[in-house]
């Protein structure tokens, strides 16, 4: 025999109401990132203006390793690997560009562009103007050593700025990515010191850059130099996050 069970009290027809909250209600914003719902699209001139600038680079580094010299201190220096990096990176935003896959972060083409840049300002401020205490010689050259000079420190970087001013969308760069990008240069300078101390005095070579050369000026005026330049070199990054802010939209559909 089971128990007897209490019936269920019956449900009230008229529910009372729940008294109103004070206010006006509004829905919380929200913050959709633009990736979510565009849908990326084939940009195939983009994609070959940049394998375009890829082979550039490249082939500005080829003429550089077969001008003769050591391939070791070919590669050693500071707009080779530049060059290399942003080959690199123009051929992987290439292949995003082509496969409509979402573009690669902005802070990685900053950056990039950044160092080419670098690269082209120190040579021509430094290296190759005569007024320079650090100008190298005359500045005049082999055929192939002169090509490979104006390739990756003119046409390299005037091509990089116009890949970033044409084909990217402005906005995208921080103030806080500036320092970061120093990393690069600041390791550079460690690796070079080094390189400079582990190879004997009077080598060919020795220290790659005129104001880094520790047997000629000593660690102080060294660091000075490396000092100024490295706060130039910030300046022209800010200066760079700064111009992606107020730069217009050139061409429509960018990303």
């Amino acid at each position: 025999m089971t128990a007897p069970t209490s019936p269920t009290p019956p449900i009230p027809r008229d529910l009372p109401d729940l008294p109103r909250i004070p206010g006006r209600a509004a829905l919380l914003p929200t913050v959709v990132p633009p990736r979510a719902v565009l849908l990326p699209v084939r940009r195939r001139p983009v994609a070959a203006f940049r394998t375009l600038i890829a082979l550039l680079a490249l082939t500005g580094v080829a003429l550089e390793l077969t001008a003769g010299g050591p391939v070791a201190d070919t590669l050693s220096n500071f707009t080779i690997l530049s060059g290399i990096l942003l080959a690199l990176v123009m051929l992987a935003s290439a292949q995003c560009a082509w496969s409509a896959h979402h573009p690669l972060p902005a802070s990685l083409t900053g950056a990039t562009l950044f160092y080419v840049v670098a690269a082209a300002l120190v040579h021509h401020a430094l290296l190759a103007n005569p007024t320079s205490p650090f100008a190298y010689g005359d500045g005049t050259g082999a055929g192939w050593q002169t090509a490979a000079t104006h390739i990756l420190h003119t046409a390299v970087p005037v091509a990089a700025a116009l890949d970033w001013l044409l084909f990217t969308t402005p906005g995208q760069l921080r103030q806080r990515q500036a320092p970061g990008w120093l990393l690069y240069p600041l390791a550079y300078l460690a690796f070079s010191l080094a390189r400079g101390e582990l190879h004997p005095p009077g080598t060919q070579a020795h220290y790659l850059y005129p104001f880094l050369d520790v047997d000629q000026h000593g660690y102080k005026s060294v660091l000075g130099n490396a000092l100024l330049i490295g706060l130039a070199l910030y300046a022209v990054a800010a200066l760079l996050v700064a111009l992606d802010h107020i730069r217009p939209t050139l061409l429509r559909g960018r990303r």
